[in-house]
C-alpha cells in the first residue's frame, strides 16, 4: 500500500523529471548528437567507449542545467506562453529554491565528468558554462537569441573533438560551423510555434527577426550546414556511408524547407519538424560511425 508520503515523493520526482525535460527526450538527444558526431569523426569511427559514455552523461547533465536555468530566467514569462505555461516553475508546482538546488546538482555532475577530460577539453567545458547560463536572458536584449543557443550547442563539438585529439583543427571548426547553422535552422523552426506569444510579451526570437523571410532563412541555414559538411567530408576523406547519410539528411532538410512555405501550418507542425531533425542527426551519425569499417 502506497502511503501519502510516498505519493508526495513520487509526485515531486515526476515534477523534477519535467523540469529537466527528461520526459521529452528529443531535446536531450539533439544536444547529444553534435558531441557524438565529433567524437566519432575525430577518432575515425573508433572512440574509446569510456569517452563516449562521458559525453553522453555530460550531455544529460549539461542539458539538465540548461533547462533549469532557462526556467529560472523565464519563471514569469513562461506562464504567458501556451507551450510553456505548465512547466513546473512557471506553474509554481516546484519552488524556485528547488530549481536552484537541481541546477547546482546538475552543474556538479557535469563538473565531475569534465575532470575525466584533458586540460583543453576541460577548459572548453568551463567556457561553455557562461554561455549556457546567459542564453535564456538573450531573448530580452538580443534580436536573434537562437544564435547564442547555437554557439552553446557548438561547444559540444569543440569539447568532444578535443577530448580525442587534444587540439582543434580545421575539421573541428567545419563541424562546429555546421552544428551552429543546423541549430539555428531547427531552433528557428521550433520558435515559429511561439511567434504570437513572443510578440505579445515583447521577447525576441529568430522567427520574429526574419519575419516573412523566416522560411528562406531556415533554408539558407540548412544549405550552409550541408555545404560545411561537404567541405568536412572532403577535408577528412570520408567514405561512401557518410555521403549517403548526407544525401538523406539533405533531402529531409529540403522537404522541411518546402513545407515551411505553407502559411497554414498547424502549430504542432513546427514541433514535429524539430523532432524530425533528431532522426536526421542520427542518420548522419550512422554515416560517421560507419567510417570505422574503412579504417
Amino acid at each position: 500500500m502506497v502511503t501519502q508520503s510516498e505519493e508526495k515523493i513520487e509526485s515531486s520526482f515526476s515534477k523534477i523529471i519535467r523540469l529537466l525535460r527528461w520526459n521529452k527526450p528529443e531535446g536531450r538527444l539533439i544536444l547529444m548528437l553534435p558531441g557524438l558526431w565529433a567524437v566519432f569523426l575525430a577518432a575515425q569511427g573508433k572512440p574509446p567507449l569510456a569517452l563516449v559514455g562521458v559525453i553522453i552523461l555530460g550531455t544529460l547533465a549539461t542539458s539538465a542545467l540548461g533547462c533549469v536555468v532557462n526556467d529560472l530566467w523565464d519563471k514569469d514569462i513562461d506562464p504567458e506562453v501556451e507551450r510553456t505555461k505548465n512547466r513546473p516553475l512557471a506553474s509554481r508546482a516546484l519552488s524556485i529554491k528547488v530549481g536552484i538546488v537541481v541546477a547546482i546538482i546538475s552543474l556538479f555532475c557535469a563538473a565531475i565528468l569534465a575532470f575525466y577530460l584533458n586540460p583543453l577539453s576541460f577548459w572548453l567545458c568551463v567556457a561553455a558554462v557562461p554561455v549556457i547560463v546567459l542564453y535564456p536572458g538573450a531573448k530580452r536584449v538580443f534580436p536573434v537569441p537562437q544564435l547564442v543557443l547555437s554557439i552553446a550547442w557548438g561547444f559540444a563539438v569543440l569539447i568532444s573533438w578535443s577530448a580525442v585529439t587534444q587540439n582543434l583543427s580545421q575539421s573541428t571548426w567545419l563541424l562546429w560551423g555546421a552544428t551552429v547553422l543546423w541549430t539555428l535552422g531547427f531552433d528557428t523552426v521550433y520558435a515559429m510555434s511561439d511567434r504570437e506569444d513572443d510578440k505579445r510579451i515583447g521577447v525576441n526570437s529568430s522567427a520574429l527577426f526574419f519575419g516573412n523571410y523566416v522560411a528562406l532563412a531556415i533554408g539558407v541555414f540548412f544549405i550552409g550546414t550541408v555545404g560545411l559538411l561537404i567541405w568536412l567530408g572532403i577535408v577528412t576523406n570520408l567514405h561512401i556511408a557518410f555521403w549517403i547519410s548526407l544525401v538523406v539528411a539533405s533531402v529531409g532538410w529540403a522537404w522541411q524547407y518546402l513545407r515551411l512555405q505553407k502559411t497554414d501550418l498547424p502549430t504542432d507542425a513546427y514541433g514535429e519538424m524539430f523532432r524530425q531533425n533528431v532522426w536526421i542527426g542520427f542518420i548522419l551519425l550512422a554515416g560517421m560511425i560507419a567510417e570505422s569499417f574503412y579504417s
